[in-house]
């Protein structure tokens, strides 16, 4: 009886010691996997920015404005709402100097589709596009980090070429809308599937570079209003990669608050497409696109300062003129069948002041003026030129930050185009946000 009552008295110390264990194992798995966690959120860095806005523009919108500029000397105008952009930002570090970063764009509100059975249409089941705008992965990289000065990034990203495509976050100009120039004489924002390196190094790593491989733009989407703005842009699930290019980028910030930068592209653009042209006529044509640009920035508690200037330069300008205005491409192709100019440039200047600079609370308020000179259609000496294409825009207005990360933006401006032509005036109001949640 007594054995009994021992044995029975050690299996139960001994079931009362394994359900013990067994609690303090799952203590610490359960605070292995809070620590893990807790770990990897240390890791991920989360973000974004996002714009809306109003704007009332006081001339037509009617696509022969232009061509029929008297018919339209008197127009009521028109206005508008828009979601520019709205950004998410995503990052993460694997240690070991591995990291990875993504941008998910939606532009304009991105796209609303949807099927509908209509009944007052014996049940017919119809498509419908609800509103118009683009989703797009503007970035999607891997990055080793081997020194400082010495950075390797694969994958989708920003060319950075131009002030506007390496400072597109709506805290980087005074304008409600990004500056005009730049974002229509080329791709912006700029992003393409490639491979960069880049770093920094000097004396406090005030110079930065950047150099990166990537496929050409497509000259089947050049344009006379937009030069090669819709030349990186792919109708297929895929980019067409037959050339590859070249873009550059180096900026200094030697001077405190001032920073100075060069960058520039070039690629062969003529049958970067699925389309080929084995006409003998072009056989020679390659449409070599030159771009060179220079920008800088300065800023201090009271006045920030900011400039661009852009040169682009088109090799067989007319032949690819040619080629893109012949029934080469039937009339259900996605291409725009326009001339495209041998050259195009931009120039932009704007600078705001503080006035809240001795503000003991961390609002700012910007009074801002910007003053550009762009022209999309320089011609090749065999084609005729578009005086339309060739604008100065000056605008004026205040940006109001009451938190770092958010600006409410107003302004005015006006388009002056050749006196052939009627100006372009408009006003526009914004609210933007920007910046990093961790």
């Amino acid at each position: 009886m007594k054995c009994r009552l021992s044995i029975c008295c050690m299996a139960f110390c001994l079931f009362v010691g394994l359900s013990f264990v067994a609690q303090a194992q799952q203590r610490s798995s359960a605070d292995t996997s809070k620590s893990m966690l807790h770990k990897a959120f240390q890791r991920l860095t989360v973000g974004g920015y996002g714009e809306a806005v109003y704007n009332y523009n006081f001339f037509s919108d009617n696509f022969n404005r232009y061509s029929r500029a008297a018919d339209y000397a008197d127009s009521k105008g028109h206005g508008r709402v828009d979601l520019p952009h709205a950004v998410i930002m995503l990052g993460y570090d694997f240690g070991h100097g591995w990291t990875m970063g993504t941008e998910i764009e939606f532009e304009h509100g991105g796209t609303e589709s949807a099927i509908e059975m209509e009944a007052e249409e014996a049940g017919e089941f119809e498509k419908e596009i609800e509103r118009g705008g683009e989703v797009a992965l503007e970035q999607f990289w891997v990055e080793k980090s081997f020194t400082p000065w010495l950075k390797l990034r694969m994958g989708h990203m920003v060319v950075p070429v131009g002030m506007t495509n390496n400072n597109h976050t709506p805290n980087m100009f005074f304008n409600v809308y990004r500056p005009e120039g730049e974002n229509t004489i080329m791709p912006c924002t700029w992003h393409e599937t490639g491979i960069s390196l880049w770093g920094h190094f000097g004396k406090n790593r005030t110079w930065r570079y950047e150099v990166m491989a990537l496929p050409s733009l497509n000259a089947n989407m050049f344009t006379q209003d937009g030069w090669v703005h819709n030349g990186s842009a792919s109708a297929y699930e895929f980019k067409v990669a037959n050339h590859l290019s070249a873009a550059a980028r180096i900026d200094n910030t030697s001077i405190p608050g001032l920073r100075l930068s060069l960058s520039g592209y070039i690629g062969n653009s003529f049958d970067n497409d699925l389309l080929s042209n084995t006409s003998k006529k072009y056989a020679d044509v390659k449409g070599t696109v030159i771009i060179g640009a220079f920008d800088f920035a300065y800023r201090n508690k009271w006045v920030t300062v900011r400039g661009n200037a852009d040169y682009g330069h088109l090799s067989d300008a007319d032949l690819i003129s040619a080629h893109n205005l012949s029934q080469n491409h039937s009339t259900s192709s996605p291409y725009p069948h326009t001339r495209v100019g041998e050259a195009a440039y931009a120039l932009g200047l704007e600078a705001g002041v503080n006035v809240l600079a001795n503000s003991t609370h961390r609002q700012k308020l910007y009074i801002f003026a910007r003053g550009e000179k762009y022209d999309s259609y320089v011609p090749h000496a065999k084609l005729d030129d578009i005086p339309w294409c060739e604008r100065t825009v000056l605008t004026g207005g205040v940006n109001y930050y009451p938190l770092p990360e958010i600006a409410i933006k107003a302004e005015g401006g006006v388009r002056l185009l050749a006196d052939q032509y009627n100006n372009e005036p408009w006003v526009a109001v914004g609210i933007t946000w920007c910046g990093f949640f961790k």
